[in-house]
């Protein structure tokens, strides 16, 4: 099935357009156009929707997906190291500034060499599709020809994606090996790569977008940050970096420029909609409301910030506050590259920030934070519309004007994680199961845009 553009598809399924709310559509009609926009949902409880089923039987535009199968929006990872795949899993425990220095560094300066590019950037598209990934944020390296095959890939597979040039120029903090040769240098392969992918011939219905790429304050000067605001502006495009990652990171840009990363990020007009913040461990009140009035967003990676932050993002209470957030796999400073894992993971974050971990006190003393937990419902719309809402995109919702990017579970599937008892589990009961215990092989198709990606077959 390579396509339901123009169709109407038949399917049970689960989505969250309202965090901590799930939406359970039980035999619902989705009416998919031409374009791969939804028109319309139809429940049976709407006079219409039988007639339209007649309908679409008659002209031959009825999909009716496999029953037992159900239906879930495609996941949006927002925080992806695309060069950083060959080394997931390794060197997970040193500290953050020794991890880029003596590992991740070395790995993503091999990307001048196309060919060792291509054969890794075409696995990690590949598996991420597969794993139901349909919208992706990457950050390339700093070579041109490598970051503008990743946008033809991207492209070639029919993944959703935003793809930025990392921008490293700082002598104190990168090596002589891997940064940036000036500022104008950085600048001028940033405006290289948004010009080929919004000048890209097969990218007419611009699933992949550009986006300004600061690695982080500490790789960058001044100069190329203030250059990287106007950038962003000038061109209109999206933002991504770190921010206040882990206790070096946030107590660097504190010793340089005097104020938290969120202030210092706002001043070079970094900190703007569409902006996407990674991991934000170590924000202030001051500092959400910051990013909440300029309309910024938080990639949430919880499996990396066991790893190298030192601390917990405080979820709960940023969605309090109103800031978007969405989720990100941090690959490779995340050991795992599917989202399930990584919403799993936000969970587990969130009880033990509540829960503390000190078995010598009593419980509680454990930890000084309160309600911090969230469920499955909260963490599956951040993995889904609130990654979407996050990057200002209509994705991770079945609701009209929405793209349909969607991904099918199947439960009978042999090798996968995923087990049902109809005569146990209903409504979002079932897609509790899905979200805790659902693994690569449960997902038996991918539709972005309401065509098959070319990596995932249907």
């Amino acid at each position: 099935m390579e396509t339901v553009r123009g169709k109407l598809v038949r399917a049970s399924g689960f989505h969250a357009p309202v965090c901590g709310e799930v939406d359970c559509l039980h035999d619902a009609l989705i009416a998919v156009g031409a374009d791969g926009v939804i028109g319309e949902v139809i429940r049976p409880d709407d006079e219409a929707w039988s007639g339209r089923i007649t309908e679409a039987q008659e002209d031959g535009t009825l999909v009716e997906l496999p029953e037992g199968t159900f239906l879930l929006p495609g996941f949006v990872d927002l925080h992806i190291h695309a060069p950083q795949y060959p080394q997931l899993g390794n060197a997970l425990d040193v500290p953050l500034e020794v991890w880029l220095q003596k590992y991740t560094f070395p790995i993503e300066a091999r990307y001048a060499d196309t060919a060792f590019a291509r054969r890794a950037y075409s696995l990690l598209v590949g598996d991420l599709v597969a794993c139901g990934t349909t919208t992706a944020v990457y950050y390339g390296t700093i070579h041109d020809a490598a970051n503008r095959l990743l946008a033809d890939i991207c492209i070639q597979a029919g993944q959703r994606a935003l793809i930025g040039k990392v921008a490293m120029d700082d002598k104190e903090s990168c090596p002589d090996y891997y940064r940036d040769d000036s500022v104008d240098a950085a600048v001028a392969g940033t405006v290289s790569l948004i010009e080929h992918i919004r000048s890209h011939p097969d990218n007419g219905e611009g699933r992949v977008l550009p986006v300004v790429t600061p690695r982080f304050i500490p790789s960058c000067t001044d100069d190329l940050l203030t250059e990287l605001g106007a950038l962003a502006k000038a061109h209109d495009c999206h933002v991504q970096t770190h921010c206040s990652e882990s206790d070096w990171e946030h107590g660097y840009v504190l010793a340089r420029h005097g104020v938290s990363d969120t202030e210092s990020l706002d001043r070079f007009s970094l900190l703007r909609k569409g902006s996407v913040l990674g991991h934000a461990n170590f924000i202030s009140a001051a500092d959400m409301e910051r990013i909440k009035v300029r309309e910024a967003a938080v990639a949430h990676c919880p499996l990396s910030n066991a790893y190298f932050s030192g601390a917990v993002f405080p979820l709960k209470a940023a969605l309090a506050k109103g800031l978007h957030v969405g989720l990100g796999t941090d690959i490779s400073g995340g050991p795992a590259g599917t989202m399930l894992e990584s919403t799993r993971a936000a969970i587990m974050a969130s009880r033990m920030l509540e829960s503390g971990t000190d078995p010598a006190l009593a419980p509680e003393e454990r930890s000084s934070h309160n309600d911090t937990r969230i469920d499955f419902r909260t963490a599956f719309h951040l993995a889904t519309a609130g990654g979407g809402a996050a990057l200002g995109l209509p994705v991770g919702r079945f609701e009209p004007g929405c793209h349909f990017d969607a991904v099918l579970i199947d439960p009978e599937a042999p090798l996968g994680g995923l087990r049902l008892w109809p005569e146990l589990h209903a409504g979002d009961e079932i897609l509790q199961k899905i979200v805790y215990t659902a693994s690569r092989p449960n997902i038996a198709r991918v539709w972005i845009g309401g065509t098959a990606p070319s990596t995932r077959p249907s």
